[in-house]
C-alpha cells in the first residue's frame, strides 16, 4: 500500500509557485514603507522610545522577502523553476498552469497571511514595550 502511494506521488508532477505571493506582498510593502519613511521625516514625536512605522514595515518586507528567496532557492533546487522562458515549469501547459494558480491561491496566500499575522503580533508586542518604557521615563521625571 505504501509503495502504491509512493508510486502515485512520483507520477504526479508538483508545480509550486507559492513564493510568488509573499514576494508580491513584499514589493507592495516596500513601496508603502518608502512612502511612510518619507512622511515620517517631516514628523517628530515627543516620545523617547518609539519605533517608526516605516521600520516596522521594513521588518515585514524583510520577513516576506527572506522567506520568498528561501522558497525560490528550494524550487530551483527541485527543478520547478528554470533559467529560461517560461521560468516556471508549470507554465508549459494549461493543466499545469491551473494547478499552479490553485497552489498559489491556497498555499501562497496562506503563507503570506501567516507571515503578516506574525508581524502583527511582533508590532503589538513592540507597542506594549514602547508604552511601558515611556511610562517609566515619565514616572522618573
Amino acid at each position: 500500500m505504501v509503495t502504491q502511494l509512493l508510486a502515485r506521488f512520483r507520477k504526479r508532477r508538483i508545480f509550486m509557485a507559492c513564493f510568488i505571493v509573499p514576494a508580491a506582498e513584499a514589493v507592495v510593502t516596500k513601496v508603502v514603507e518608502k512612502v511612510a519613511e518619507k512622511n515620517e521625516k517631516t514628523q517628530e514625536g515627543s516620545e523617547k522610545f518609539h519605533v517608526p512605522f516605516s521600520r516596522k514595515l521594513r521588518w515585514l518586507s524583510n520577513m516576506l522577502l527572506g522567506g520568498s528567496f528561501l522558497l525560490l532557492f528550494e524550487h530551483i533546487w527541485h527543478g520547478e523553476v528554470q533559467p529560461f522562458f517560461p521560468f516556471l515549469t508549470a507554465m508549459s501547459d494549461a493543466e499545469a498552469t491551473h494547478e499552479m494558480l490553485h497552489e498559489m491561491a491556497t498555499v501562497g496566500v496562506t503563507m503570506a497571511v501567516f507571515i503578516t499575522l506574525v508581524w502583527g503580533v511582533i508590532c503589538v508586542v513592540t507597542s506594549v514595550l514602547e508604552k511601558k518604557a515611556n511610562a517609566e521615563v515619565a514616572a522618573e521625571q
